[in-house]
């Protein structure tokens, strides 16, 4: 169901426990590395990794060059209990009024995509419809726009997702911006996120959550790397 802080406060549980979340990402193409289902049944992996600890997912629904699509959100949605993103390049309220219909709990706004100037009205308009916005920024004058809207969930892209994510990236890119995040923010640490200690690198810069997908996708066993991602919060982050 959409509405209110459901995607962060799912993020926030799982860091009172004394975690890292970790939000798988169900993106079916990589520009990068190519088609990541390969047959695998998408809402049967999405219940695995739910049963195995999973408290938010996130679909890709962008179709040109991730291979997304609506009826794989509306899929994930309907197989599991917890709050899902809808990650694509949202652009206008129309996109909005979809996402909440197909059932997602947050959505994400591209500040690189939308523009600074165009943010604050998608970002009242998806709190309008009950869906939490994701503000995603990779400079620091995106983060200002971020700062500007009030944005309480906020995601820093460790890649260039103008071009699309074929560039390399790390939780440096985290550490540099994570203290420009607005005070309070939920803050999530998106791509470049590979292995343990990258997961680790995010939460000592302050990252809340990580969102992982090829990393997940390319490996043999999903279940095992996602729960090597699932990291203790580094001593000087536990609540």
């Amino acid at each position: 169901m959409p509405g209110g802080t459901r995607f962060s406060g799912a993020i926030m549980r799982e860091h009172a426990s004394g975690f890292t979340a970790v939000i798988p990402d169900f993106k079916r193409v990589s520009p990068k590395h190519g088609e990541l289902f390969r047959s695998r049944d998408p809402a049967q992996i999405a219940r695995l990794l739910v049963e195995r600890g999973a408290r938010a997912l996130s679909v890709v629904t962008e179709s040109e060059h991730f291979g997304g699509s609506a009826e794989l959100l509306a899929q994930i949605v309907k197989s599991v209990d917890v709050p899902v993103l809808r990650k694509d390049f949202i652009t206008d309220e129309a996109a909005l009024e979809d996402t909440a219909r197909l059932g997602a709990a947050a959505v994400l706004l591209i500040v690189a995509i939308i523009g600074a100037s165009a943010l604050p009205g998608l970002h009242e308009k998806a709190l309008a419809l009950g869906l939490e916005p994701l503000v995603e920024a990779r400079a620091p004058e995106e983060m200002a726009a971020a700062a500007a809207v009030g944005a309480r969930l906020v995601g820093i892209n460790n890649r260039d997702i103008t071009r699309l994510e074929k560039d390399g990236g790390s939780a440096e890119r985290t550490a540099a911006l994570a203290h420009l995040a607005p005070s309070g923010a939920v803050l999530i640490s998106e791509s470049g996120i590979a292995a343990p200690q990258d997961a680790r690198a995010a939460s000592r810069a302050g990252a809340h959550a990580v969102l992982v997908g090829t990393a997940l996708w390319l490996s043999e066993d999903m279940a095992k790397t996602y729960e090597s991602l699932r990291v203790p919060l580094a001593p000087n982050t536990v609540p």
